[in-house]
């Protein structure tokens, strides 16, 4: 039986991507970018865990959880967790694909593709334009002076209702 820990290739990947902060989470280390978490690994009960979020390679993932339910398991919300051990170890290159994969979901913005961007950018810039051009008032039309003559007889008609 090795004593190597299999999950320190793993690490120290995950800590050479752009912007990553390291942290830890009950008795796991996390791996942010942007503040989300993209891998967690630690041991749960003698064996090495990590766990990818992962989008493109869900299939690939379901596949392997069910040939190998002891070993994979895929979650509700698109996270998979991988548990080996370092006689029998996850494979590299699967594990290489899925961080890179679980690091660029969580690297980029949230929510836009970069040509999404490009379209809200124009949509705004366009709202500016319509925004800064000035509308034209609406023409009110002009009060006239009071006539005098009906005004006299406006008081005039008054103090008669009064006096009556």
């Amino acid at each position: 039986m090795s004593t190597k820990d299999p999950t320190e290739p793993l690490r120290i990947r995950a800590g050479k991507y752009a912007g990553v902060d390291k942290g830890t989470a009950c008795t796991q280390t996390s791996f942010k970018a942007n503040k989300k978490a993209f891998l967690y690994v630690g041991q749960a009960a003698g064996r090495h865990k990590a766990m990818f979020k992962l989008r493109d390679s869900l299939p690939e993932a379901k596949k392997l959880a069910a040939k190998q339910p002891d070993r994979f398991e895929v979650g509700s919300t698109n996270w998979v967790t991988a548990r080996f051990t370092p006689d029998e170890p996850m494979p590299r290159k699967l594990w290489e694909k899925w961080l890179d994969e679980s690091y660029g979901l969580c690297a980029k913005p949230p929510g836009r593709s970069p040509s999404k961007r490009k379209a809200a950018a124009k949509k705004k810039t366009a709202k500016r334009k319509v925004a800064n051009q000035k509308t034209p008032k609406k023409k009110t039309p002009k009060k006239k002076a009071p006539n005098k003559k009906a005004a006299k007889r406006n008081t005039s008609a008054r103090k008669k209702a009064r006096n009556k």
